[in-house]
């Protein structure tokens, strides 16, 4: 949906909540694209899906969040109410308390290592609250802790398709490597999309984790993508030290990042150049990274 805008998050908060209508609403900078954002006066936020793909975040975050946040030592999203379909909009949607921090960028952090350092220690909370009855992965979050096998053709597709520029070889050693090994153990909870625009970051220092949208249990590998992503050698280090993973699950881990950058460097290669340019970035960090490793065994 392109409509949903200031009014209509007011006339939904007019119609269902009327004690929050004298509240301002304005649109959050960073709103997200799965779904729009806004705040409604200075300690809430409205978030509505922008899709019905999306609808099924909703009912998962109303459960699971506020059961999440009570074992967790950073603020995450937390739901205050839950709205209801209406003639002009019709999806559920959510009412959560709003949650203070800047986006994280590689200007507002002062130590890219203490950063790794604290988001292992969170993933490593998150992994281990009881994932009983949790939402396995499937179609409601993309598959995020799920196999990266499920990707498989359309990474394929991608080496294929850009092998003029592409380390054709390489980049099927890598993928191959990521498809070897499986998660044995019992599924534990993943937040789906750690990325840089759902961590936030307050004098310089990480302060909180949102959009749980993709949330489920599975395979906590997709987690750690952005060690390729975001940190730099030495906070790579150091963010798979403090998550202890084992090495198929570091491969796999690897394997969701490669994902990633090649199909959004297929979708960008002729379209956007800077989004293309940053996904080809990724790409040849996580081949000098691989490249790296098997150096040193």
């Amino acid at each position: 949906m392109n409509n949903i805008d200031v009014n209509v998050v007011k006339r939904l908060i007019n119609e269902q909540f009327p004690e929050w209508s004298k509240l301002e609403i304005r649109p959050v900078k960073n709103g997200g694209n799965d779904n729009r954002t806004f705040h409604l006066g200075d300690d809430m936020s409205v978030r509505l899906p922008s899709a019905e793909g999306y609808v099924p975040q909703v009912e998962k975050e109303q459960k699971w969040l506020p059961k999440l946040s009570k074992e967790l030592s950073l603020p995450i999203s937390t739901p205050l109410a839950k709205g209801n379909p209406s003639k002009e909009y019709p999806f559920p949607w959510t009412v959560n308390k709003w949650v203070e921090g800047e986006t994280l960028n590689l200007k507002n952090i002062n130590d890219l290592s203490q950063l790794a350092k604290g988001l292992g220690t969170f993933l490593n909370e998150l992994q281990s609250i009881d994932a009983s009855g949790g939402p396995l992965a499937g179609k409601h979050n993309f598959y995020r802790g799920g196999n990266v096998a499920v990707y498989d053709q359309e990474t394929r597709d991608a080496i294929e398709q850009n092998k003029d520029i592409l380390n054709v070889s390489l980049l099927n050693e890598i993928w191959e490597l990521a498809l070897d090994s499986k998660w044995a153990a019992n599924p534990v909870w993943i937040h789906g999309d750690i990325a840089p625009g759902n961590i936030l970051v307050k004098d310089g220092k990480l302060s909180a984790i949102i959009d749980f949208g993709i949330l489920g249990i599975g395979d906590p590998s997709c987690d750690a993508a952005m060690a390729w992503t975001f940190f730099d050698d030495t906070s790579r280090k150091v963010f798979k030290n403090t998550l202890n993973m084992d090495e198929g699950t570091w491969n796999r881990a690897r394997g969701w990042a490669l994902w990633k950058a090649l199909i959004t460097y297929n979708w960008n290669r002729n379209s956007n150049k800077v989004i293309a340019e940053e996904s080809y970035n990724i790409i040849k960090i996580i081949e000098q990274d691989y490249e790296l490793e098997k150096n040193l065994k």
